[in-house]
């Protein structure tokens, strides 16, 4: 029997939380620290119960089933009964353990590069919260030598099923009759899910560039070759629409009919609009459009993840609001309560899903008799922007926003004239510089690796890129 002390297990690891569960390299998520994470989530939260289910899941990544099985062991070690639900959408799990009352854990990195992983903590009632991330992280465990190498638990197909039917039960099953929409598969959990709901919903289903290898698609940041890849799908299959996700499903990745990638943001916003409903959480760093559009009573701006924007739904719900939902700039969509579409009710779901944006964005177009890309025509001409510098070192981050926080005229140093006068600054989560003429640059470190995130907001796509061209160059430049 080995004690273990997580701060101190996070430091000699690296396996430390971000913005969304604890993630590290992958030589680092050692049989002992999932394991002793997984004991931690249980004894912290005082979760562990003789013989409570616990429900786990995993994404395509080449070192999940390993964590898995680490996991596995750590919940046995706290008494617990491991229902393992396989290769699944993270919101697939999130949704069957709420459905189940049970806790729940997710091993995925989602979007990051294959060689870093992460476990994701459910309790029964949804996310954990930031305290309950210092009652995992304060915790000290007793650990078991872990011996158990056998395969994978049997894997409980309910969760996949519970997920898809809870859309094909929602829409009606014409609702994409005649239209060829590409499923952009590559190693998303979601791909075989994705598929699956669009056919049921009448579509015909282009299946594209699946792969076993793993791709870290970021929602927020579409590569240039993922932006050319839309464009030539597009074109040479005659696609009404292009859908994709992260890697484990919770993030959505959506093309018009020209292959034209959505920002998450407004895909969001979209779906708000789409549901009708009263209050709109989201974090400081998506489009302003979102208030511009006067769409919504109450839109509540909080820190970047999704804990913070739960933590604002349950504050919005406890206030009274009747509809609450909240998205981020990666286009996760999260429902706070039940809510009405035609005659179905759609359960709340306050964690990030990629599949609902997806086909509400799909049913807009349809009721309205025409493209995708028309459904922008209607909001506010703000666009926004964002890309990453990676392997940033964090105190490199750190010392750049200290300096452009404390110094007025910091900001002409690295860019010059092509802003314009500085009028303020926003400090809820990173630095948000707004200008004079509208325009916003917003630099931010990731909570999840050591890479340095821009984001900008314009009055066209073209400006928006500019801006986190260039300042995402001069930073490189001037810590050669």
């Amino acid at each position: 029997m080995t004690k273990i002390n997580i701060q101190q297990m996070m430091v000699e690891s690296g396996v430390v939380f971000g913005t969304s569960g604890a993630r590290g390299p992958v030589s680092q998520m050692t049989d002992q620290v999932c394991a002793a994470y997984s004991l931690a989530f249980l004894h912290g939260l005082k979760l562990a119960k003789p013989g409570q289910k616990i429900a786990l899941g995993m994404d395509l990544r080449p070192s999940s089933p390993a964590i898995v099985r680490a996991c596995a062991a750590g919940i046995r070690q706290a008494g617990c009964e491991v229902d393992f639900c396989g290769m699944l959408p993270t919101p697939a799990l999130a949704l069957y353990a709420l459905r189940q009352g049970i806790p729940a854990i997710m091993v995925t990195g989602s979007h990051i590069p294959f060689d870093r992983n992460g476990i994701k903590f459910y309790r029964a009632e949804g996310e954990i919260s930031k305290a309950d991330e210092a009652g995992i992280t304060d915790a000290e465990v007793e650990l078991q030598a872990i011996t158990d190498d056998t395969a994978l638990p049997t894997v409980n197909l309910a969760a996949m099923e519970q997920y898809q039917h809870r859309y094909t039960d929602l829409f009606a099953d014409d609702l994409l009759t005649g239209w060829r929409i590409g499923n952009y598969e590559h190693s998303s959990a979601a791909r075989d899910c994705l598929r699956e709901v669009l056919s049921a919903l009448g579509a015909d289903v282009v299946s594209l560039d699946r792969t076993d290898t793993f791709v870290p698609i970021d929602t927020e940041a579409v590569s240039e070759e993922d932006r050319q890849r839309g464009l030539v799908w597009a074109a040479e299959h005659h696609l009404d629409a292009i859908i994709s996700t992260d890697g484990d499903g919770d993030r959505p990745l959506i093309a018009d009919e020209t292959g034209n990638w959505l920002r998450g943001d407004i895909v969001g916003l979209l779906c708000a609009q789409f549901l009708g409903v009263d209050t709109v959480v989201t974090p400081v760093s998506c489009n302003t459009a979102i208030e511009a559009s006067g769409l919504f009573r109450q839109v509540i701006r909080t820190r970047i993840g999704s804990p913070y924007v739960i933590a604002g739904m349950e504050q919005a719900l406890a206030d009274g609001s009747p509809s609450v939902v909240g998205f981020e700039a990666n286009g996760g969509f999260l429902v706070g309560n039940d809510l009405t579409i035609g005659q179905q009710t759609l359960s709340a779901l306050p964690t990030r899903d990629a599949v609902l944006p997806a086909l509400i964005v799909l049913a807009m177009a349809r009721q309205q008799g025409g493209k995708v890309s028309t459904l922008l025509a209607g909001l506010p001409q703000r666009y926004t922007a964002s890309d990453r510098l990676q392997d940033f070192p964090v105190n490199h981050s750190r010392a750049l926003l200290d300096s452009l926080q404390r110094d007025d005229t910091a900001y002409q140093s690295l860019w010059g004239n092509e802003l314009g006068t500085l009028a303020g600054r926003d400090l809820t989560d990173g630095l948000r510089l707004i200008f004079d003429n509208g325009e916003i640059v917003h630099l931010r470190p990731s909570g999840n690796a050591p890479e340095l995130r821009c984001y900008a907001e314009a009055d066209s796509m073209e400006r928006a890129r500019t801006l986190v061209t260039v300042s995402l160059q001069r930073i490189a430049e001037s810590y050669k």
